[in-house]
Order: structure tokens, then C-alpha cells, then sequence
């Protein structure tokens, strides 16, 4: 998978768990939590959605790594051969 193949499987689960949200206006280095409102229950979900499309178990030490949407993406980049 390409980066940019990545990138819009997480825009797509991002839009799946918070329809409301405005993704195109989402900073690529701010914290998503805070750019879209996500509470923990939400970026749970965000992270057992990740896992189902992409096939990469996230342990919860590693969530930090996923903080921003930049950081999202090279998580699952490093990930997937």
C-alpha cells in the first residue's frame, strides 16, 4: 500500500467514526482528538476500525504514535510491507 493509499483509509475511518467532522480542514500535524472532537471511546473505535481495514494490530503503548493524522500515516507506512 502507498502512503497516499494509507492516507485515505484513515480520512475514510476518521469520517467513519466522526461523519460531522470537517477532514479536509484538519491540520496534518495537530492532535486529532482535539482537531475533531474525537473522546477516548471514539479514538478506540478509530484505532479497532484501523486495525480491520488495514490489518495492523495497534498495541495501546503505541497510540501516541497516532496522535495526528502525519503521524497516523507513517505509523501504518512503517507497518505495512
Amino acid at each position: 500500500m502507498t502512503k497516499d493509499e494509507i492516507r485515505e483509509v484513515v480520512l475514510h475511518t476518521l469520517h467513519m467514526i466522526a461523519p460531522e467532522a470537517e477532514l479536509d480542514e484538519i491540520n496534518p500535524e495537530g492532535n486529532l482528538q482535539e482537531e475533531i472532537e474525537l473522546d477516548s471511546l471514539d479514538f478506540l473505535r478509530f484505532m479497532q476500525q484501523l486495525n480491520k481495514d488495514l490489518g495492523v494490530d495497534v498495541p495501546e503503548a503505541d497510540y501516541e504514535q497516532l496522535s495526528t493524522l502525519n503521524r497516523c500515516v507513517d505509523y501504518f507506512v512503517s507497518k505495512i510491507p
